[in-house]
């Protein structure tokens, strides 16, 4: 995880505590420890009560049913290695639930380019916001579907920034990952030269500050009942699955 530095015949808490406790099992966790989720159920609803995130909306980039029972809030660094990797167990989970309509994937930029990322008040991933704007510009060109075609091929055949590519992806690449995904290049780098979305970009930074976001990838479980559940760090495929089926389970036996 990238730092700038959660049931069958139970009830629904109790199958909250069992998804917060299968999620806390499998957290990537860097630089610092996670803490096991408390089993006290009166604490638990009250720290899944308070994250203060903002509401999903139309204007959210969602992959799947907007109504879906489930939804999984990630807040994303396009840098980041992690957010790679985890960005492949997020494909998964959406093939396997999503063409029922039980899960929903919302995708928000948490771009670590700020300073202080890093030691030394440095900064882990400068392009991280321009990255994170383009896939605005491809959303604003071609619509959710679009938007969804260039998340995935960006995150597939793109450089992170790692110890062997400190520099990341060239940006000047940018307009031809538009281009094979069939979005006109040239308009695309007129929008991302505009920095027109710059702002909704760093608003969607500032709402994960707000949520308790320290670094990427972050995702909050929406669950059936409405509850949220803190993930922080990459998270595998199998225990992503646990979670949501205990969760799905409970719904249906209510």
């Amino acid at each position: 995880m990238d730092s700038n530095q959660p049931r069958s015949s139970i009830t629904l808490p109790g199958a909250i505590i069992i998804a917060a406790a299968l999620i806390a099992i499998a957290i990537i966790w860097v630089k610092k420890p996670i803490s096991v989720p408390s089993t006290n159920k009166t604490a638990q609803n009250s720290q899944l009560d308070d994250v203060n995130m903002l509401p999903v909306t139309a204007a959210d980039h969602i992959l799947g049913n907007p109504n879906a029972e489930i939804k999984i809030v990630e807040y994303s660094d396009p840098s980041c290695p992690y957010c790679k990797s985890f960005n492949s167990v997020m494909e998964q989970v959406i093939t396997q639930y999503g063409p029922g309509g039980k899960v929903a994937w919302i995708y928000r930029s948490f771009p670590l380019d700020k300073p202080g990322t890093r030691p030394n008040n440095g900064i882990l991933h400068p392009n991280a916001g321009h990255e994170a704007q383009a896939m605005e510009c491809a959303a604003f060109l071609g619509g959710n579907d679009k938007f969804w075609a260039f998340e995935k091929h960006f995150y597939e055949t793109t450089p992170s920034v790692t110890s062997d590519t400190p520099d990341g992806l060239d940006q000047t690449t940018l307009p031809q990952l538009a281009k094979d995904v069939g979005l006109d290049p040239v308009s695309f780098n007129s929008c991302l030269s505009s920095g027109q979305f710059k702002n909704k970009v760093e608003a969607q930074y500032t709402d994960g500050i707000n949520a308790g976001v320290s670094g990427t990838p972050y995702n909050i479980i929406i669950t059936p009942a409405g509850s949220k559940i803190p993930l922080a760090g990459g998270t595998s495929l199998a225990t992503m699955k646990k979670t949501i089926d205990a969760l799905l389970t409970e719904t249906t036996s209510q």
